[in-house]
């Protein structure tokens, strides 16, 4: 809980948190971002992790102060309860298109009277250690709820998404946002980019916390910096790792190139 705490300091203090979203089996990767990562971004919904994959990243934080967001495959309290109950600091949720969605979300993440979780942590009670109602209440009060706006109806419905209670961020998903507006694989369609616009207009209107989807290098993230987001994630653990390669590669093989000329 410590972590999710830092984690919104960090934005209420006008920080930008910086993490990668992994996506790799072996924990040691979470291990090692934990060196220059604000947090690390599990992601359930498009790799098949099992709950023990997940548990053990999210242990391979500790001692750090490396916050762990875990994106569960679907916006169901079946799938939130036991990433909860493992350690999270909290959920990513996809695709959430209204209010009645996102209230879901929130009750979801929340222990009574605030919601409807239920009751079954181990790690974060240090395996019975510690509990009862403060524990709860703080649980609650640290919990990182943060909703993904990534379809068309989502956007028709962002008064009213915003306006729901208890969620700490949301996250724009540009490319399922522009398949859902007939333009799949083109999120830098005209109509996607309006509709992109109008997410981070009302997001800044409205004053939630938001963030858009990394870019694939530094220029564009330091552009989405600039729009205002609340916290950003700079790429993908197999995306880094090749970059570095060619970075790495490129160069030496041109000068290879150049010895046999």
């Amino acid at each position: 809980m410590n972590n999710a705490k830092k984690f919104k300091e960090m934005m209420h203090a006008g920080e930008v948190p910086l993490g990668v979203t992994v996506t790799f089996t072996d924990s040691t990767v979470t291990e090692a971002l934990c060196n220059v990562c604000d947090f690390v971004w599990i992601d359930m919904e498009h790799n098949g992790y099992t709950l023990e994959t997940v548990q053990a990243h999210i242990m391979a934080t500790k001692g750090s102060d490396t916050t762990t967001l875990v994106r569960v495959r679907w916006n169901d309290p079946v799938l939130i309860k036991p990433v909860l109950d493992i350690g999270a600091d909290g959920v990513i949720l996809p695709m959430v298109k209204s209010a009645e969605e996102a209230r879901s979300a929130v009750a979801a993440c929340l222990y009574p009277p605030d919601g409807t979780r239920g009751y079954g942590p181990k790690r974060t009670v240090n395996y019975g250690q510690r509990g009862g109602t403060e524990f709860c209440k703080e649980a609650n009060e640290a919990m990182i709820i943060i909703v993904q706006i990534e379809h068309i109806d989502a956007i028709n419905n962002l008064d009213e998404i915003f306006a729901v209670p208890g969620i700490t961020s949301f996250l724009m998903g540009q490319q399922d946002l522009a398949g859902s507006m007939g333009h799949m694989g083109d999120p830098d369609h005209p109509e996607v980019i309006n509709a992109i616009n109008t997410y981070v207009n009302k997001a800044k209107t409205t004053g939630v916390n938001f963030s858009l989807a990394g870019g694939g290098d530094a220029k564009t993230l330091i552009e989405h910096i600039d729009r205002g987001v609340d916290w950003l994630t700079i790429g993908l653990d197999f995306m880094l790792m090749l970059n570095k390669a060619e970075d790495f590669t490129h160069p030496v093989r041109e000068y290879l190139k150049g010895k046999k000329s």
